[in-house]
């Protein structure tokens, strides 16, 4: 496939150190991606992004199409151009939209009809428009339009969501493919449904892998379930999908979930919890996650983490940090920011290099239970 391929490059069980190749550069796995919704990460220079290990972003489909419009976008130089990165970028489809935008959309089985969160307006989304507006976004990897069913736990619900997924992909591979596929540099993922049922999730990942694609996404966690629901679904979908495809676990997660889905054999993440959680002032380091608008660090002047070589951790102290979250500063909401990227890349970067070494579960028996905590100041050394 021109300009897309896997490297696996080592096991550990059945997690996986591998490399994804695309056509704006290669991409380390397992990695995360920070998320642009609409057009940036919020508050972070693109090559701030990059210095702190970001390789490949996204962004959001529905967002954009509604402001500026793709055909905008597409004017300015392509996404590339218009968010200023030059490295590979994936778009989401906007199917997450239909679940979380539930009470103003109308599905159908033709597509989705929805209001505008911009000015109210009506829009509509259907797998060939979906494809289209990607299509001129110009991100090297699209996403299938998908149904991800409001509630995991309705069977029936999940059971019809999954269906029209698969009808759904067929429309999108066919359009995909009319306008030149891979061919023109952009590569399309499916997307696995299910819910938290083990044998619509396997009959998903049949549907979806009868399509020769680039990649493959496990999509429809991370919407409320419990944590046991999100390891059933990813435990009966990663592992089935093909070997020398990359993996993609959609709008996940934490440090838990990054060793809970790796071990099953997630190659590719993404979610807001970083740049969310460093612009209310949360930060997570080795020792936990921590509150900074916190009156104990008021005068502390150790470095938020001493072992990120981040610039918020090696040029401003906790009390300097608490000061800039207390006054409300844009510097905290970057710098936090950079901090948590950092701590992400990092985490994940350690879990490459022991899936090497056949050692995953010996890290994350020495750093997991310290990251998952909350921590007062003084609880840090």
């Amino acid at each position: 496939m021109t300009g897309f391929s896997f490297d696996l490059i080592s096991n550990d069980g059945d997690a996986r150190a591998g490399v994804f190749h695309t056509p704006h550069g290669p991409i380390e796995t397992p990695a995360f991606m920070p998320v642009g919704t609409r057009g940036t990460v919020k508050g972070v220079l693109p090559r701030d992004l990059h210095e702190v290990g970001s390789r490949m972003i996204l962004a959001n489909t529905y967002h954009l199409h509604l402001r500026p419009g793709e055909e905008t976008v597409k004017a300015l130089g392509g996404l590339h151009s218009f968010m200023g990165w030059d490295g590979p970028i994936l778009t989401d489809s906007g199917g997450y939209q239909v679940f979380s935008l539930a009470d103003s959309c109308a599905v159908d089985e033709d597509g989705v009809t929805f209001k505008s969160v911009v000015d109210g307006s009506t829009a509509r989304f259907t797998p060939e428009r979906v494809v289209d507006i990607q299509a001129a976004l110009g991100a090297d990897v699209q996403m299938a339009f998908d149904h991800c069913a409001p509630d995991p736990l309705d069977r029936a619900g999940v059971q019809d969501a999954a269906d029209r997924t698969h009808r759904w992909l067929e429309r999108c591979v066919r359009r995909h493919n009319e306008l030149g596929g891979v061919e023109r540099g952009q590569a399309l993922f499916g997307i696995v449904q299910g819910g938290a049922f083990e044998d619509i999730r396997r009959a998903s990942v049949d549907a979806v892998c009868s399509h020769d694609l680039v990649g493959y996404a496990v999509g429809g966690v991370s919407v409320g379930e419990d944590r046991e629901a999100m390891r059933i679904a990813v435990s009966a979908s990663a592992p089935a999908l093909p070997e020398m495809k990359p993996r993609y676990l959609m709008g996940v997660g934490t440090p838990g979930d990054f060793f809970d889905a790796i071990e099953r054999g997630i190659d590719l993440f993404d979610c807001v919890t970083p740049t969310r959680n460093a612009r209310n002032h949360t930060a997570f380091t080795s020792q936990g996650r921590v509150n900074l608008r916190n009156l104990g660090f008021k005068e502390d002047t150790r470095a938020l983490d001493p072992a990120c070589d981040c610039v918020a951790c090696t040029r401003f102290s906790r009390g300097v940090l608490r000061h800039l979250c207390k006054s409300n500063e844009m510097l905290a909401g970057t710098l936090l920011s950079l901090h948590n990227l950092r701590f992400f890349h990092t985490l994940l970067n350690s879990m490459r290099e022991a899936i090497r070494q056949g050692r995953l579960s010996a890290l994350r028996e020495r750093v997991l239970p310290a990251m998952i905590r909350r921590v007062s100041p003084k609880e840090l050394d």
